[in-house]
């Protein structure tokens, strides 16, 4: 392994005594040492994603999609033109032309589960979900991971046979993940990515729950899901019409966690700033940091009001993940037959769709995706102390990552729901904030590479 030399606090402070009070060059140069050079706040290759996002493939994915009439969980899957069949196998397919270009740079494969039958499901039906995983070079078992939903409903959910095109629900979700994997396939990071496809969203995010476990069973160290239900509609019910911002939705601490948890928190604070909540804000700022003209709307909600999207299953397994989509929903063109009925045009037809708000939106994911991959290990073992002092304390361990440049240590007001200020610490395992009072302000770490990529910041004891 590796070793880094680092001067800790204590370290420190005995370097600065060898070299004597007078000497205060000497005791700069050792700060400056310590600390490092300090990493750029953007990568260049995160543009270059962007702006090769293609709104003309997303809007041939949607089409492609929607073209095959349903993609009802119940619906016919021996066609080779109708029914979730036929997507599916279409989705596999596309993915295995992309792994092609890229030299068979991604392990495709269906992930099939069968579920019983119950209320939501009238018989026993296998479930199958098309995972695409780009194998990192340094962490291949650590994974972050985008999502689209395959399935779509009409007015009846378990209607399989009535039109069902789902052109935004979810159509564009699943183009965006396929179009992530053509934008990022054209590089190789540290860690793995999954692009993937998920099935029986519309019975009880059947899909998702069997992958969450897999994961489970198998051991997956998945540090971020970015499930991406509906990314195409600009024209809202309530009648705004807006391309400019999206919803990020968070719980604010894990599922999984215990009464102890919930007990420390009442004392030490972190109320919002679980994991799942920790990567809301990266997306946030990856936002503000590369797209002049998208802005997140952080909403502090599990999901939309008493429903529910395919992030939810990784939540319950312990792992975090958000849900990302159109700031402005349409729900007359979602869970509905077509028609036209008192002069109001129903159903999810392509017509509705926003693609060059789709591409911009799967250019958004492909960043993060790449910034989060990119990027080093989040800091473990975060620790904050400070008590009756005018001062705060952090430490934390060392990771042992190629292009570690060192971290950061963010704080912001305990109202505020970004992270407002940073201080470049370096290559240390801890770090003072002098006369910044441990009462007023909440903290987190973060690991920084060399090329500027971050992890996501972690609160002390999460």
């Amino acid at each position: 392994m590796r070793r880094i030399f680092v001067l800790s606090g204590l370290a420190l402070l005995m370097a600065f005594s060898l070299f004597g009070s007078g000497d205060l060059q000497a005791q700069e140069a050792a700060v400056s040492a310590q600390q490092g050079p300090v990493p750029p706040q953007i990568d260049p290759r995160i543009y270059d994603i962007i702006s090769a996002a293609s709104p003309e493939r997303v809007e041939a994915d949607v089409r492609a999609l929607a073209g095959f009439g349903t993609r009802n969980t119940f619906s016919d899957t021996l066609s080779a033109t109708r029914g979730i069949g036929a997507a599916r196998r279409w989705i596999k397919q596309e993915f295995d032309e992309i792994s092609a270009d890229c030299g068979g740079c991604l392990e495709v494969f269906f992930h099939e589960s069968v579920v019983p039958a119950s209320r939501r499901v009238p018989n026993e039906t296998g479930i199958v979900n098309v995972v695409a995983i780009q194998r990192g070079t340094v962490y291949p078992n650590r994974y972050v991971l985008m999502a689209g939903d395959i399935d779509s409903r009409a007015s009846g959910g378990n209607d399989a046979e009535t039109d069902a095109p789902g052109a935004n629900d979810n159509a564009t979700g699943m183009a965006g993940a396929m179009e992530a994997a053509r934008l990022l396939t054209k590089y190789s990071f540290p860690t793995s990515i999954i692009y993937v496809g998920l099935s029986g969203e519309e019975q009880g995010l059947l899909g998702g729950r069997a992958l969450a476990e897999t994961a489970l069973e198998e051991g997956w160290e998945i540090t971020a899901v970015l499930n991406n239900d509906m990314i195409g509609n600009t024209v809202g019910d309530d009648g705004i019409k807006d391309n400019t911002t999206f919803r990020v939705f968070s719980q604010p601490v894990p599922a999984t966690d215990e009464l102890a948890d919930h007990q420390r928190r009442r004392t030490r604070g972190g109320e919002v700033d679980g994991p799942s909540r920790q990567i809301a804000r990266y997306v946030d700022r990856i936002a503000d940091l590369y797209f002049p003209n998208l802005d997140a709307k952080m909403i502090y909600r599990l999901d939309r009001f008493g429903r529910g999207g395919h992030h939810r299953p990784f939540n319950d397994a312990g792992f975090p993940g958000v849900r990302i989509m159109e700031t402005h929903e349409s729900y007359i063109r979602q869970h509905q037959d077509i028609r036209v009925e008192d002069g109001i045009e129903y159903g999810d037809v392509v017509e509705w769709v926003d693609f060059d708000y789709t591409a911009k939106m799967t250019a958004l994911n492909a960043a993060v995706l790449a910034s989060m991959a990119w990027g080093p290990p989040a800091p473990t073992n975060v620790r904050i102390g400070g008590s009756n002092r005018p001062s705060a304390v952090l430490s934390w361990d060392l990771a042992d990552h190629p292009n570690l440049a060192g971290y950061k240590v963010y704080w912001r007001d305990t109202t505020a729901p970004q992270w407002e200020h940073y201080r470049w610490a370096g290559m240390v395992d801890t770090h003072t904030m002098e006369n910044v009072i441990i009462d007023n302000y909440l903290f987190g770490v973060a690991a920084v590479s060399k090329d500027g990529n971050e992890s996501v910041v972690v609160f002390p004891g999460n």
